[in-house]
Protein backbone atom coordinates (compact mmCIF):
# COMPACT_ATOMS: atom_id res chain seq x y z
CA UNK A 1 0.00 0.00 0.00
CA UNK A 2 2.71 2.65 0.44
CA UNK A 3 4.17 1.71 -3.29
CA UNK A 4 0.39 2.62 -4.12
CA UNK A 5 0.34 6.11 -1.91
CA UNK A 6 3.57 7.05 -3.52
CA UNK A 7 2.11 6.94 -6.86
CA UNK A 8 2.82 3.20 -8.41
CA UNK A 9 -1.17 2.33 -9.13
CA UNK A 10 -0.46 -0.74 -10.76
CA UNK A 11 -0.38 -2.35 -7.06
CA UNK A 12 -3.56 -1.82 -6.33
CA UNK A 13 -4.98 -4.25 -8.48
CA UNK A 14 -2.32 -6.81 -6.49
CA UNK A 15 -4.29 -5.64 -3.33
CA UNK A 16 -7.69 -6.22 -5.03
CA UNK A 17 -6.79 -9.69 -6.15
CA UNK A 18 -5.58 -10.69 -2.82
CA UNK A 19 -8.32 -8.78 -0.96
CA UNK A 20 -11.73 -9.27 -2.97
CA UNK A 21 -12.65 -12.37 -1.63
CA UNK A 22 -12.49 -11.70 2.23
CA UNK A 23 -14.45 -8.64 1.47
CA UNK A 24 -16.87 -9.56 -0.44
CA UNK A 25 -17.44 -12.24 2.33
CA UNK A 26 -17.81 -9.59 4.56
CA UNK A 27 -20.55 -7.69 2.28
CA UNK A 28 -22.08 -11.02 1.44
CA UNK A 29 -22.60 -11.56 5.30
CA UNK A 30 -24.01 -8.62 6.01
CA UNK A 31 -26.37 -7.67 2.73
CA UNK A 32 -26.92 -11.45 1.50
CA UNK A 33 -27.31 -10.05 -2.09
CA UNK A 34 -23.79 -11.11 -4.27
CA UNK A 35 -24.28 -8.60 -6.78
CA UNK A 36 -24.03 -5.45 -4.55
CA UNK A 37 -21.66 -7.00 -2.52
CA UNK A 38 -19.60 -7.03 -5.75
CA UNK A 39 -20.45 -3.34 -6.08
CA UNK A 40 -19.48 -2.43 -2.61
CA UNK A 41 -15.95 -4.33 -2.71
CA UNK A 42 -15.42 -2.31 -5.83
CA UNK A 43 -16.28 0.91 -3.24
CA UNK A 44 -13.78 -0.42 -0.88
CA UNK A 45 -11.11 0.17 -3.53
CA UNK A 46 -12.17 3.44 -4.97
CA UNK A 47 -11.84 4.90 -1.52
CA UNK A 48 -8.56 3.32 -0.63
CA UNK A 49 -7.49 5.15 -4.24
CA UNK A 50 -9.35 8.18 -3.72
CA UNK A 51 -7.84 8.38 0.29
CA UNK A 52 -4.58 6.88 -0.48
CA UNK A 53 -3.04 9.86 0.95
CA UNK A 54 -3.98 9.31 4.29
CA UNK A 55 -2.50 5.64 5.21
CA UNK A 56 0.15 5.95 6.96
CA UNK A 57 1.82 2.66 6.87
CA UNK A 58 2.29 2.86 10.79
CA UNK A 59 -1.03 0.18 11.27
CA UNK A 60 -2.17 -2.98 9.69
CA UNK A 61 -3.34 -2.29 6.23
CA UNK A 62 -6.14 -4.55 6.21
CA UNK A 63 -7.11 -3.42 9.11
CA UNK A 64 -7.58 0.24 7.14
CA UNK A 65 -9.58 -1.92 4.58
CA UNK A 66 -12.18 -2.98 6.91
CA UNK A 67 -12.38 0.33 8.48
CA UNK A 68 -13.09 1.40 5.08
CA UNK A 69 -15.29 -1.36 4.36
CA UNK A 70 -17.56 -0.65 7.17
CA UNK A 71 -17.62 2.54 6.44
CA UNK A 72 -18.77 2.45 2.39
CA UNK A 73 -21.19 -0.64 4.52
CA UNK A 74 -22.90 2.06 6.63
CA UNK A 75 -22.89 4.39 3.44
CA UNK A 76 -24.77 2.42 1.53
CA UNK A 77 -27.26 1.21 3.71
CA UNK A 78 -28.08 5.04 4.96
CA UNK A 79 -29.21 5.29 1.25
CA UNK A 80 -30.39 1.75 0.73
CA UNK A 81 -32.24 1.03 4.26
CA UNK A 82 -34.65 -2.18 2.35
CA UNK A 83 -32.96 -3.47 0.04
CA UNK A 84 -33.42 -7.32 -2.01
CA UNK A 85 -32.21 -10.32 0.17
CA UNK A 86 -30.83 -13.65 -1.10
CA UNK A 87 -30.28 -16.73 1.02
CA UNK A 88 -26.61 -16.81 2.66
CA UNK A 89 -26.61 -20.45 2.16
CA UNK A 90 -24.71 -20.25 -0.90
CA UNK A 91 -22.23 -17.68 -0.73
CA UNK A 92 -18.89 -20.18 -1.21
CA UNK A 93 -20.19 -21.62 -3.96
CA UNK A 94 -20.13 -17.62 -5.04
CA UNK A 95 -16.11 -17.20 -3.55
CA UNK A 96 -15.67 -20.58 -5.10
CA UNK A 97 -14.83 -22.62 -1.98
CA UNK A 98 -17.61 -25.17 -2.74
CA UNK A 99 -17.60 -27.97 0.67
CA UNK A 100 -19.19 -31.47 -0.72
CA UNK A 101 -20.01 -31.38 2.88
CA UNK A 102 -22.53 -28.63 1.99
CA UNK A 103 -25.00 -30.77 0.61
CA UNK A 104 -26.02 -32.90 3.29
CA UNK A 105 -29.48 -31.95 4.55
CA UNK A 106 -28.71 -31.11 8.15
CA UNK A 107 -25.88 -29.46 7.21
CA UNK A 108 -28.23 -27.83 5.04
CA UNK A 109 -30.78 -26.72 8.14
CA UNK A 110 -28.45 -25.54 10.00
CA UNK A 111 -27.13 -23.00 7.86
CA UNK A 112 -30.65 -22.15 7.00
CA UNK A 113 -30.88 -21.61 10.81
CA UNK A 114 -27.76 -20.01 11.29
CA UNK A 115 -28.65 -17.63 8.45
CA UNK A 116 -31.72 -16.64 10.15
CA UNK A 117 -30.67 -16.33 13.49
CA UNK A 118 -27.84 -13.83 11.89
CA UNK A 119 -30.14 -11.63 9.92
CA UNK A 120 -32.30 -11.09 13.33
CA UNK A 121 -28.90 -9.70 15.18
CA UNK A 122 -28.61 -5.90 15.38
CA UNK A 123 -26.53 -4.38 12.51
CA UNK A 124 -23.58 -4.16 14.83
CA UNK A 125 -23.54 -7.39 16.24
CA UNK A 126 -24.06 -9.05 12.92
CA UNK A 127 -20.38 -7.29 11.99
CA UNK A 128 -18.69 -7.66 14.81
CA UNK A 129 -19.58 -11.65 14.44
CA UNK A 130 -18.66 -11.34 10.80
CA UNK A 131 -15.49 -9.55 11.36
CA UNK A 132 -14.45 -12.17 14.49
CA UNK A 133 -15.50 -15.09 13.04
CA UNK A 134 -15.64 -15.53 9.20
CA UNK A 135 -13.12 -12.86 8.46
CA UNK A 136 -10.69 -14.68 11.44
CA UNK A 137 -9.72 -10.91 12.82
CA UNK A 138 -7.80 -10.37 16.01
CA UNK A 139 -9.56 -8.42 18.56
CA UNK A 140 -6.84 -5.83 18.35
CA UNK A 141 -7.54 -5.42 14.58
CA UNK A 142 -11.17 -5.37 15.12
CA UNK A 143 -10.66 -2.36 18.08
CA UNK A 144 -8.79 -0.59 15.99
CA UNK A 145 -11.82 -0.42 13.04
CA UNK A 146 -14.44 0.19 15.58
CA UNK A 147 -12.38 2.68 17.05
CA UNK A 148 -12.47 0.81 20.90
CA UNK A 149 -10.25 -1.04 23.12
CA UNK A 150 -9.48 -5.34 22.62
CA UNK A 151 -11.16 -5.72 25.96
CA UNK A 152 -14.19 -3.82 24.85
CA UNK A 153 -14.47 -6.01 21.22
CA UNK A 154 -14.04 -8.76 23.77
CA UNK A 155 -17.06 -8.01 25.47
CA UNK A 156 -18.98 -7.27 22.07
CA UNK A 157 -18.23 -10.44 20.43
CA UNK A 158 -18.94 -12.75 24.00
CA UNK A 159 -22.71 -10.79 23.73
CA UNK A 160 -23.11 -11.45 20.29
CA UNK A 161 -22.13 -14.66 20.52
CA UNK A 162 -24.90 -15.23 23.31
CA UNK A 163 -27.96 -13.32 21.31
CA UNK A 164 -27.11 -15.48 18.40
CA UNK A 165 -26.80 -18.67 20.61
CA UNK A 166 -30.32 -17.55 21.97
CA UNK A 167 -31.79 -17.00 18.59
CA UNK A 168 -31.05 -19.83 17.49
CA UNK A 169 -32.12 -21.90 19.55
CA UNK A 170 -35.37 -20.00 19.80
CA UNK A 171 -35.26 -20.72 15.71
CA UNK A 172 -34.61 -24.17 15.88
CA UNK A 173 -37.48 -24.79 18.70
CA UNK A 174 -39.92 -23.33 16.04
CA UNK A 175 -38.73 -26.16 13.35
Amino acid sequence: MLRVKDGDLDRLGLLFERYKRPLYGFFYGMNKDGEQSEDLVQNVFFRILKYRHVFRGDGDFRTWMFHIARNVNNDHYRKNKFGKVESVENWQDRLGMHDSHTTDLQQHEELQLLSQAMDRLPQDRKEILLLSKFQEMKYKEIGEILGCSEGTVKVKVFRALQELKAVYKQLEKQV
